[in-house]
């Protein structure tokens, strides 16, 4: 039996988003979108509630600054102490699978969707989502993208401005666009808060 166009759709195949039921779909996310952006900020256990309603698996404490906006939110999934700064944006139309201990800055972006390069392809209205997989303990700085297909490994930090093209391996700085590897971390790091600053207390290391 042939997929519909959302199975297609998850399977990363090219499909029609228009078709199947799938503009009804996102019309529902948009709404609960819509609330959870609109929600007063003190709000705080309608929020999470909302959230939860919105991303197809979270963790424990997982907070989103509004606005937040996706696709789908369904097709997303978080582990454990989430953070994401204002602004988020996933294009979640394959799936997007996000590690524990992840902290997103302002105006990060992260895009399953894509469109043929040649336009004949692309005006013929199939268009497609590749999976994204970020790892355990990532931070993802101030307006980084990350493309369709990309997967970030654990323990890694990309710079403000990159734009992730291709994976990054386990346990290292990566910036730039195209985004490239810098340097591994060490344990070295590990006492110094920013750049050449050593912490001036004890407790970070509890």
């Amino acid at each position: 039996m042939a997929m519909n166009m959302k199975e297609r759709m998850l399977a990363n195949l090219p499909y029609k988003a228009w078709m199947d039921g799938l503009g009804q779909e996102r019309m529902e996310n948009k709404r609960r979108v819509y609330r959870y952006n609109n929600l007063p900020p003190d709000d705080v256990e309608e929020a999470d509630r909302l959230i939860r309603d919105i991303l197809g698996k979270a963790g424990e404490h997982v907070h989103m600054e509004p606005p937040v906006h996706f696709d789908y939110g369904r097709n997303t999934e978080v582990g454990d102490n989430f953070f994401s700064n204002y602004n988020l944006t996933i294009l979640d139309v394959g799936k997007v699978k996000i590690g524990k201990n992840a902290m997103f800055a302002p105006n990060v972006s992260i895009y399953t969707a894509g469109h043929p390069i040649h336009p004949d392809s692309r005006n013929s209205g199939y268009e497609y989502g590749i999976d994204v997989t970020i790892g355990d303990n990532v931070w993802l700085g101030g307006n980084v993208v990350v493309v369709p297909g990309v997967t970030i490994g654990n323990n890694v930090v990309v710079g403000a401005g990159s734009v992730v093209t291709k994976d990054i391996p386990d346990g290292v700085i990566a910036a730039g666009n195209p985004c490239r590897v810098i340097r591994e971390i060490t344990e070295e790091d590990r006492d110094y808060y920013f750049k050449d600053r050593k912490f001036d207390v004890e407790d970070y290391r509890d």
